[in-house]
């Protein structure tokens, strides 16, 4: 079995433990491994260690925080690392933001409150593909 590797990147502190509650079982059977970034530039920092950005599965990005936004940050991470899966995860979900997250090429858009079944899905789905 293939662990998941997500990277989530999201200004609120709160997101850790509610990942962390509601993936719980498959964090203990090693289906899917987490890593939390408060900011971008935390989850750039993280994804430059040596084994980061080759191991992750798939990054879920907040669109809206301070500094660089969400969409700066999958700009940057399309540059760097263009075969990395990245969805882009919002509580406002204006079709602009969408366009934009689209054209930068996000691979999928989550609306706010996450819909946490079919995130479970989504990502079992990168997973067989061997993403």
């Amino acid at each position: 079995m293939t662990t998941a590797h997500i990277l989530v990147v999201d200004d609120e502190p709160d997101v850790e433990p509610m990942f962390r509650q509601k993936f719980r079982k498959e964090i203990k059977s090693s289906k899917i491994d987490f890593h939390f970034a408060l900011s971008a530039t935390d989850a750039l920092a993280y994804l430059e260690e040596p084994t980061a950005h080759t191991e992750a599965t798939l990054i879920l990005s907040d669109i809206n925080m301070p500094g660089m936004n969400g969409l700066e940050l999958l700009r940057v991470l399309k540059e760097k690392y263009p075969p990395l899966p990245v969805f882009m995860v919002t509580a406002y979900g204006d079709e602009q933001s969408q366009r934009t997250a689209e054209s930068y090429g996000a691979s999928g858009f989550i609306n706010k409150p996450v819909d946490f079944g079919q995130l479970k899905k989504d990502i079992f789905n990168l997973v067989a593909e061997g993403l």
